[in-house]
Formats: structure tokens, sequence, C-alpha cells
């Protein structure tokens, strides 16, 4: 720990310029987090034509969302299961609607035109947090800095570290860096879909530790680790007993993400040094990659990160259907998409970062826009491009807010494959009989090469 902080003070040094480019804002800026914007640094107004409405705090239990009774760990009941679509966009309404679709919604409406459309609702700025996440980030506001060229974070802890951005890659710092419970556990289900619907489902068991989310979390006591997490697969039986264990680190020029894989064939634990970037995801059928897991995760570095600005764009929100046990997984998974009926879109405020991979680097995804949500730092929605420039494919990460904690997630999460006629639908979460633990107890102890071992010879 001793030799990784005197390195990272060198790096710092050596950053000089860039760092201080990019200090925390001023104390007057800061003191608009809770006043004319949210603690989280979204604007609190409603857009000027009142289709997005004013944030007010969102949910913060389940009580407030109506359900008093809710155990954590259920299929969440949807707060919002009595409202109708205001309107459908399909591809004979796609050019009215053209200044709130992102290009890859137009790609889906216009390749799919006989069946894909999107069911818009009225819009609910549901999201909230604990309000000990709203004092880190007001805290973070003057302290966070980017170290180097962007690949690491210093000076924020808890909350996210920029929560009045200025440039591209703060924003996506904040995703990844975004609240989403101190511990977490479930099962989930993952479809790389044909184009004639066939699909055989693989199974995960994920457990995440987000040490840098922990109350009274330090920086210095972090020793560079921010999350820990493990993905066992335990299904379909080809695959079953493959473990993945990651530690992910906060600055990402001192030290890259950490991961190792036990083999049950092997019996072994290796070293795991290619899950990050463009290599295959897990049991994803080369529909996505490793750093599309979480719709992005991992370190910003092979890419230049333009703040476009926000806009106001229709994506997926509050998506309590496709949560719901009342659906099966064939309900859902169809070809080419979804069933769309079962998706809600609404229109929020986002902002828009652009992706292009820097000289030299190498990535399958020449250029990407991300579509961030304002409220939670959530990205929504990914235009992924390939190096001709054409749009290759789309993801969607349909969320909602998990009241009884409070925090905003994914639930499913899609990468269209434009070009294959193909789809990834990861999450699935609608049979199994528990979906997010929330109340599960970790320490990091239970995330080193020796546990997962010994989780993979039981």
């Amino acid at each position: 720990m001793m030799l990784k902080n005197i390195l990272r003070a060198v790096l710092l040094a050596a950053a000089g310029a860039a760092t201080a480019a990019s200090a925390g804002v001023s104390s007057q800026q800061a003191a608009r987090l809770g006043a004319d914007l949210t603690p989280m640094g979204a604007e609190k107004a409603g857009n000027a034509a009142g289709t997005i409405p004013a944030w007010t705090g969102g949910f913060k239990s389940a009580a407030e969302a109506g359900f008093a009774n809710f155990k954590s760990g259920g299929h969440h009941p949807d707060p919002y299961a009595g409202d109708k679509p205001l309107f459908r966009v399909d591809a004979s309404s796609m050019a009215r609607h053209a200044a709130n679709l992102s290009a890859g919604h137009k790609a889906l409406l216009a390749a799919y035109k006989g069946s894909y459309f999107m069911n818009v609702y009225p819009s609910h700025r549901s999201t909230a947090f604990p309000q000990r996440i709203y004092d880190a980030t007001k805290a973070n506001a003057t302290t966070g800095k980017l170290t180097g060229t962007g690949s690491g974070v210093t000076g924020a802890i808890i909350g996210v570290p920029f929560p009045i951005p200025s440039q591209g890659v703060e924003v996506i710092w904040n995703h990844i860096l975004r609240f989403r419970a101190e511990i977490a556990e479930r099962i989930i289900g993952q479809a790389a879909v044909t184009r004639t619907g066939a699909y055989n489902l693989v199974k995960f068991h994920d457990e995440t530790m987000v040490g840098y989310s922990l109350p009274g979390a330090t920086e210095a006591a972090l020793d560079n680790v921010v999350l820990f997490f493990i993905q066992e697969t335990i299904a379909p039986a080809r695959l079953a007993g493959e473990i993945l264990l990651v530690h992910e680190t906060l600055d990402q020029t001192l030290e890259h993400r950490k991961a190792w894989l036990y083999n049950p064939g092997q019996r072994r634990v290796r070293r795991a040094p290619n899950v990050a970037f463009d290599n295959p995801g897990t049991g994803s059928d080369g529909l996505r990659t490793s750093d599309q897991f979480d719709i992005y995760n991992g370190s910003p570095e092979r890419y230049d990160w333009k703040l476009v600005g926000k806009q106001e764009i229709i994506v997926p929100y509050n998506a309590y259907p496709l949560h719901s046990n009342q659906l099966k997984n064939d309900d859902i998974v169809k070809p080419l998409h979804i069933n769309q009926q079962h998706a809600r879109y609404e229109l929020h405020r986002v902002w828009v970062v652009d992706a292009t991979l820097k000289a030299g680097q190498r990535h399958i995804y020449k250029r990407r826009t991300f579509y961030v949500d304002e409220d939670s730092w959530q990205i929504l929605v990914v235009d992924c491009y390939d190096n001709r420039d054409q749009l290759w494919r789309v993801q969607e990460g349909h969320s909602i807010n998990y009241y009884e904690i409070p925090t905003f997630w994914t639930t499913l999460e899609l990468t269209y494959d434009l070009q294959a006629g193909r789809y990834l639908a990861l999450g699935l979460d609608n049979e199994e009989p528990v979906t997010v633990n929330f109340s599960a107890r970790r320490t990091a102890a239970d995330f080193t090469p020796a546990a997962i071992a010994r989780r993979g010879t039981r």
C-alpha cells in the first residue's frame, strides 16, 4: 500500500496541468446542490414544455412507493401500473419525434419497422438515494479530480465525484462510481437470441461489494480497490462452475483492474488478464464486450470523451413490467428484439457524451455515444459504431428504483446487433424466486483468489 501511495504521488505530480484542469468546482457552485440542482447535480426544475416534471425527491422507501409491506429480494411492484402510454413511436411516426430520439433508436425503428415500437409514458423522476450519498456527493464536488489524463479519480469517496461535470470523462466516472448499494447478490439470466428467437439461457450468480460506497469509507483505506465482484456461472451444465473474480480500481493510472478465473475442469485459479475492454463478455456468444457489462465499466483510457451537453431524449425508464414475476422469459424474449409491449419509455434529460477511439488504441467500437440519466448517472442508451463508422450495436439499460434502499439501477440490459439481426438480454430475473438480495453480508476476504478456489472445490 505504501508503494502504491508513493507511485500515486509521482503520477499526480507528473500529470500536472491535466490534474489541475480537472479540479473540483468552487464552493459557490457546490452550493447549488440541493438548491436549483438536485443533490446529485440534475436540474431540479422540469422542462419548459411541462413534459418533464420537477424532481421532488423520488421514492426514498418502499412505503413512499406505496408498498410498505414489500420485502427486499422480491419482484418490485410497479408504482406506475395505472399509467397509460401518451403516444407510440414507430417507423411511421418516427420523423415527428426525431429530435427526442437517439441514433440507435431511429435505427431500430427503421430496421424492424414491422414490429419495433416505443410506448412513451408520462415521465416520473423516481430516482432517490440515501442521504449519506447526497452529503458525500456535495463534499466531493469541490475536491474530486481526475488523475493523469482521466483514467483515475482522487479526492472523492462514497458519492459521485463530479456532480457538476465539465468534461465527458467526468460524466462517465459518475456512472462508474454511482451508488448501486453497498452489497448486492443476485441470480440473473443471459440470453443470446438468434434471428429466429431461439436462445439458451446462461445463468449467473453475481456478488458485488462496492467498497467505495461503504459507510465510513476513505480513499486511503480502499487501497485503490473500489469494487469487488464475483460472477459464477451456474447454467448450462457445460459452463457451470466457472467463477470470475474482479477487483476494480479507482486510479487506473496507478493500477489496472485485477481479475482471476476459476476453471472447474482444471480446479485451479488463474489470473485473467483480458477481462476488460473489447474482449468478449462471459457466455455472450460475442454479442457484447467485457466493458459493456453494467452498460459501461472499466478504464476510460482508450477513448477521447467529448461532453456534447444535455438533451431531452426518450429513454427506457421505470421498467417495472420487465422486472415482473407475472412474466416468463419467453414472454419477453422474441425474434429480433424483446416484446416491446412490456417496455416502458419516458422523456428525460440526459447528458450526451461522445467517445472516440484514441489514435493508436484498439477497440471493436470506433465511436460510442452515451446517454446518461441526469438524476442517477445511470447510462440508459448507447450507440456503438464500428471501424467503418457504421452504427453497429445499440444498448438499452431498462432501469428501476429499488426503492427499499433506495437506488436506481438496471433490471434488464439489452445489446442489439443491427448487422446480425441478433441481440443479447442480460438480467432476466422474472422466473427467479429472489431478484436482488441487498441484505447479504460480505467482507473483502470473500473476494480473494483463495475464496473462489474454495467455492469451486466444494
